[in-house]
C-alpha cells in the first residue's frame, strides 16, 4: 500500500519551506532585488498561494530574520545554561553555531543586514534580542579572560559572530564534518585574540589640493549619501544638494544612480588593486599578505568606496557592470587566497577560501556596527584579529 500523501496535500511546514527559498533569493539579490513573483516561482507555487502564508514581502524577510535571532537564542541557551565548567560552554556554544550556520547558511547573517528594510519595531527587537545574546557572549568570554575589559571582549564576540555570517556571503563548502570544526576553530581564534595596546590614532586623510571637478564631487556626495542611508533611500536631488547643484544637474555626469554605483564600484577596485600591488612589493609572501590584510583594513575605514561597493544592493545595475564587479571581487580574494596557500602550504585551497572570506566579513562587520565603529584604534584591533584568522597572528 502506497504511502504517498494524497495528490495536493500540503506539506505541514509548508511557511518554512516558503522562507527558507526566500532566504537564499534574499542573500543571493538582496531585498529589493527580490520581488514576491521571484519567490513563489523559485517554490514552485503561484503568487495566491504564497499570500496564503505571508501577507507581503516584508513579513517573508521578517519571518526569515526573526527565525535567524531564535537559531542565536537557542544555541546561547543550551551551551551556558547548564552547569558545565566556562570553558566547556563556550565549546559547545561555538559548536552549535557553526553547525547552524553550516546548516542554514542562507540566514547565518540575513538578519544583520537585511533588518534595516523591516518596520520601526521589529528593528528594535532585532537590536535588543542580539544585543542579549551578545551580551551573553561577553559575559562568558570576560569569564574565561578577565584581563579583558568589557568593550574589547563585546568586540572580539562580534568578531565571532562574523566568522559563522561568512558562510553567507560566499559559496565555497568542505564536507560536514570538517566544516563545522573549522568554523569553531576560527572563532575561538579570534576569541583568544589579543589586542594590541592603544596607539596613536590614525592621522586624518590629507586635503587635496585644488578644487575637485563637479563630477567628482557628484561622485563623493553620493558616496557618503549611500553609506549613510543606503541606496534606495537617496534620491538624484539628495545627491545634487550635497554636491551643491540643482538635482537635475546630476544627469549632466551620471544618468541614473545606477551609474554612481558602478562609478563607485570602479573607484574601490582601483583602491584595492594600487594596495595589493604595493603588498605584493613585499620581501616574501607571507610579508605581502600581512600588508594586503593591513591594507583592506586601511582603506575599508578611511575611504567609504569600498564599504558602499562590496555591501550595495546591485539589482538596479546592468548586467554587465554587475558581472565585471563580481570578477573584480573574486580576482581580489583569488589574491589572498594565493598567499595563504603558499604560506601554509598544507592547508586546502577550500579551506584557506573559508579563511579568507572570514577575514574580510570581520573587517566588513565590524566597520559598520554599532559602537565597536566608531572605536578609536579600531584600525590596529581590526589587523590584529584579521593576522590570527589568517594565521599570521
Amino acid at each position: 500500500m502506497s504511502t504517498s500523501p494524497a495528490r495536493g496535500t500540503r506539506p505541514r511546514d509548508r511557511k518554512a519551506q516558503l522562507a527558507a527559498v526566500a532566504a537564499e533569493l534574499f542573500r543571493a539579490r538582496g531585498f529589493h532585488g527580490v520581488a514576491v513573483i521571484d519567490i513563489a516561482a523559485a517554490a514552485g507555487v503561484t503568487g495566491p498561494a504564497l499570500y496564503r502564508h505571508f501577507a507581503d514581502k516584508q513579513a517573508i524577510l521578517a519571518y526569515v530574520v526573526l527565525a535567524g535571532i531564535d537559531d542565536m537564542e537557542s544555541a546561547t541557551a543550551a551551551a551556558l545554561a547548564d552547569s558545565a565548567p566556562p570553558l566547556s560552554q563556550l565549546d559547545a556554544l561555538l559548536t552549535g553555531l557553526a553547525t547552524q550556520a553550516v546548516e542554514r547558511r542562507e540566514i547565518a547573517a540575513l538578519w544583520r543586514w537585511e533588518g534595516p528594510h523591516l518596520p520601526r519595531e521589529q528593528r528594535r527587537e532585532i537590536r535588543r534580542r542580539s544585543g542579549a545574546v551578545l551580551g551573553a557572549w561577553t559575559k562568558a568570554l570576560l569569564t574565561l579572560r578577565p584581563e579583558l575589559s568589557a568593550d574589547e571582549a563585546e568586540l572580539l564576540c562580534w568578531a565571532a559572530l562574523s566568522v559563522f555570517g561568512s558562510v553567507a556571503v560566499h559559496h565555497t563548502s568542505v564536507a560536514r564534518k570538517r566544516f563545522v570544526p573549522l568554523l569553531a576553530e576560527l572563532a575561538q581564534t579570534v576569541l583568544d585574540v589579543s589586542l594590541p595596546a592603544p596607539d596613536e590614532p590614525a592621522p586624518p586623510v590629507a586635503s587635496s589640493l585644488g578644487t575637485p571637478s563637479r563630477r567628482e564631487q557628484v561622485l563623493t556626495a553620493a558616496t557618503g549619501l549611500f553609506a549613510e542611508r543606503g541606496f534606495h533611500t537617496v534620491s538624484m536631488e539628495d545627491i545634487g544638494a550635497a554636491a551643491g547643484i540643482a538635482g537635475p544637474s546630476v544627469y549632466r555626469h551620471f544618468p541614473s544612480k545606477a551609474a554612481l554605483m558602478v562609478a563607485i564600484g570602479h573607484r574601490a577596485a582601483d583602491r584595492l588593486a594600487l594596495a595589493a600591488e604595493q603588498a605584493l612589493q613585499a620581501p616574501d609572501e607571507r610579508s605581502a599578505l600581512g600588508r594586503l590584510a593591513a591594507s583592506y583594513v586601511h582603506i575599508l575605514l578611511r575611504t567609504p568606496e569600498l564599504l558602499v561597493s562590496f555591501t550595495a544592493d546591485r539589482a538596479t545595475m546592468p548586467q554587465r557592470d554587475k558581472a565585471d564587479l563580481r570578477r573584480v571581487q573574486r580576482d581580489y580574494v583569488d589574491q589572498w587566497v594565493s598567499l595563504l596557500c603558499t604560506v601554509f602550504p598544507e592547508l586546502p585551497a577550500r579551506e584557506a577560501k573559508i579563511r579568507v572570506h572570514a577575514a574580510l566579513t570581520i573587517a566588513n562587520d565590524l566597520s559598520r556596527t554599532g559602537r565597536i565603529k566608531s572605536r578609536p584604534h579600531l584600525q590596529t584591533e581590526l589587523t590584529t584579529v584579521l593576522h590570527a584568522v589568517l594565521g599570521l597572528g
